[in-house]
């Protein structure tokens, strides 16, 4: 009796640990933090959520979004499938933006992120 016990216990935690996890993976993390630093216009974050051959193409993305006011609303990322060694990312959620009081919305739907895993970090490096 005493063992089922012991048994139902420690099944019980495992299916608890299980339920707690979480399913973001660094790859989505980088396209959240991409995104993020875009509506926040934060050039550091921006270049460090970016590969090398990818940072003008950020940075110009950036300039974009420089005279309007930008935040971001429902955001979620995720992992989409690959292409050789790039791991794909799909969002939903919209970038609304203001420049002199005309609204405008950008659908992150409409974009899929290409991500790179370098040294341990995951990159963005591209867009399709």
């Amino acid at each position: 009796m005493r063992t089922k016990l012991i048994i139902l216990m420690l099944a019980l935690s495992i299916l608890l640990s299980a339920c707690g996890a979480s399913t973001t993976s660094g790859a989505t993390t980088a396209v959240e933090g991409y995104i993020t630093a875009l509506a926040t216009k934060d050039q550091a974050a921006l270049i460090s959520n970016s590969c090398a051959d990818w940072e003008d193409d950020a940075l110009i993305e950036l300039d974009s979004f420089a005279l309007v006011e930008v935040t971001v609303d429902g955001m979620s990322c995720a992992e989409s499938g690959t292409d050789g060694d790039k791991t794909l990312v799909d969002c939903i959620g919209t970038l609304n933006m203001s420049y002199n009081g005309e609204p405008q919305s950008l659908d992150l739907a409409d974009r899929t992120y290409e991500v790179i895993e370098q040294d341990g970090d995951w990159l963005v490096c591209g867009v399709r």
